[in-house]
């Protein structure tokens, strides 16, 4: 190949960050031919870019024996990353209308539009203790290994949970005004967890929740998924309505235990949601039995609090998922049970919990225009 077949090879293949070619992305540095092996310059954005090893062999791909290097934008390099990521992301309201490469923030992204196929999934609950965050956690991944583009956005802004769960090596990057999430087991994930540390707690009064929660949903490069999985905060409080805001054609799946009271507590998550015009599409039951060594069940915190909610509810009940303790090791150490113990019955339930809520379909959104008052 000459060094201009090998420019236009390397350009062409896809940056596995932001699922776009790297000529696009203006990634592409000098390609030269030394006397031994070719040398293919990559431009990134950061130093510590994400899945630099993936790159690498993208390009030994296309030029076996190649030599890599890197060298970071500078500003005018990423500032036009910027703006093509931004014209990417589209917009209604803004003053391009949705395809220009200004530097206004989008109104509302293209992925959150009317006509936009992408299905928002809040997890919720009416207390804590329920396993929300796991549910999510593991929903998310089940639905990416089903080959659906799947974004994760941890809403429990005082309570975040996902980065130590997901196992994420890198940080989001921070590009200017637009946050890319990391990608782990081909799911984007945003979190709190992300920008503060650990043991820090965010004591914040509702407006800078509110604007929290706006900027993670619509100022980060999402691009167009399938899904949009929401782990939300227990209770019925400020995240709620300020996704009702953001995201009006939110659909609002309810995770509850086995006991009455757990599932009288989540009872009032879904009729909140249902007051705020939410769409309630099903409840989850997280705990239900523990498997022993002697093969039985054991029913350890009741039974039948999930189909009763359901049945409350007048909805379905769309999955049961057994207590286990791999599901819980997984939580602690990064190893998500779907991606870690795929045979056990916790990973299994998630697939097929994934398989349901995919078949069910997008909620039924009723236009505020269109009422008869």
């Amino acid at each position: 190949m000459t060094p201009a077949d090998l420019h236009r090879a390397v350009s062409a293949l896809v940056e596995p960050q932001l699922v776009r070619p790297l000529g696009e992305l203006g990634f592409v540095g000098a390609i030269e031919e030394t006397p031994t092996h070719p040398v293919v310059e990559l431009v990134l954005p950061v130093t510590n870019w994400p899945h630099l090893d993936t790159l690498r062999a993208l390009v030994a791909g296309v030029a076996p024996g190649a030599e890599v290097r890197l060298r970071t934008m500078d500003d005018d390099g990423r500032l036009a990353l910027r703006n093509y990521l931004r014209g990417s992301m589209g917009a209604e309201g803004s003053p391009e209308g949705g395809h220009g490469h200004g530097h206004d923030a989008p109104a509302t992204p293209r992925f959150l539009g009317r006509d936009a196929t992408t299905r928002v999934l809040g997890i919720s609950s009416g207390k804590g203790g329920v396993g929300k965050s796991s549910v999510s956690l593991n929903l998310a991944i089940a639905l990416a290994a089903r080959g659906f583009g799947v974004g994760l956005l941890d809403a429990d802004v005082y309570g975040f949970s996902l980065p130590k769960m997901l196992g994420a090596t890198s940080d989001p990057i921070v590009l200017g005004d637009i946050v890319i999430p990391t990608l782990v087991h081909g799911v984007r994930c945003l979190s709190m967890g992300y920008f503060v540390d650990d043991d820090q707690p965010v004591i914040w009064r509702g407006p800078m929740l509110h604007k929290a929660i706006g900027q993670l949903v619509t100022e980060a490069w999402w691009d167009e998924p399938d899904f949009l999985v929401v782990d939300m905060p227990p209770g019925t409080g400020d995240v709620a309505l300020t996704l009702s805001e953001v995201v009006p054609r939110v659909e609002m799946y309810v995770v509850t235990t086995p006991q009455a009271a757990a599932q009288r507590v989540a009872q009032r998550s879904a009729l909140a949601a249902r007051k705020l015009k939410l769409a309630v599409r099903g409840v989850i039951e997280n705990m239900s039995w523990f498997t022993g060594d002697d093969g039985v069940r054991y029913p350890i915190f009741g039974e039948g609090g999930g189909a009763s909610l359901a049945a409350s509810l007048g909805v379905p009940l769309l999955g049961t998922i057994p207590l286990e303790p791999a599901l819980r090791e997984g939580g602690d150490v990064g190893a998500p049970v779907v991606v870690a113990a795929p045979d056990t019955e916790a990973a299994r339930a998630f697939g097929e919990l994934a398989t349901r809520i995919a078949a069910q379909g997008p909620a039924r959104v009723y236009r505020q225009e269109l009422r008869l008052v």
